[in-house]
């Protein structure tokens, strides 16, 4: 089986075999300050190859949002563009139908992508300015799950429309 690991001192490493054979992926995504925490990878439900990490150095007064991509199990990363992301990344999550839409929670909300990550869009309406420290999906309800730091859970029902091309959307 296929494990991804990161920790809270910025290692990073990825088995593909579950019998002790890692790799360390430690320094690959380009651009990361060194030692930079990892809160969360998140491996693609479409191909195994393909994981999503962020990162997070906030300790050290960088509020950067790092959001890296990787295609060929950590080989070589790609940054995400975040332009319209406020706040330090801290969880991430692709959906299982529509792999161009993918879930940022970040230290002052949630955003989406529906194009892969080039273009972000925070999620308004009644969901709080709040620290979102994780992200679940519901598949059988498509449902989207999200955890809050002091505010508790919220779940927001049936979000398929949000895998709608961003263009018909109004």
């Amino acid at each position: 089986g296929l494990i991804w690991v990161g920790t809270d001192d910025g290692r990073m490493h990825v088995t593909r075999d579950t019998v002790g054979s890692w790799t360390d992926l430690t320094g690959k995504a380009k651009g990361v300050p060194q030692h930079t925490w990892i809160p969360h990878i998140g491996a693609s439900p479409h191909d195994a190859g393909t994981a999503f990490v962020v990162f997070d150095n906030h300790r050290r007064s960088d509020m950067e949002t790092y959001v890296y991509r990787t295609s060929d199990y950590g080989a070589k990363w790609q940054r995400l563009d975040t332009k319209g992301v406020r706040g330090y990344a801290l969880a991430i999550e692709q959906d299982p139908v529509d792999p161009d839409l993918l879930y940022l929670g970040t230290e002052f909300g949630l955003f989406f992508t529906q194009d892969g990550g080039d273009n972000w869009r925070q999620l308004k309406g009644n969901f709080p300015t709040i620290s979102v420290r994780d992200i679940e999906i519901q598949r059988r309800e498509t449902d989207l799950v999200v955890g809050t730091f002091g505010r508790g859970i919220y779940i927001l029902d049936d979000y398929s429309r949000l895998r709608t091309a961003a263009a018909t959307i109004k």
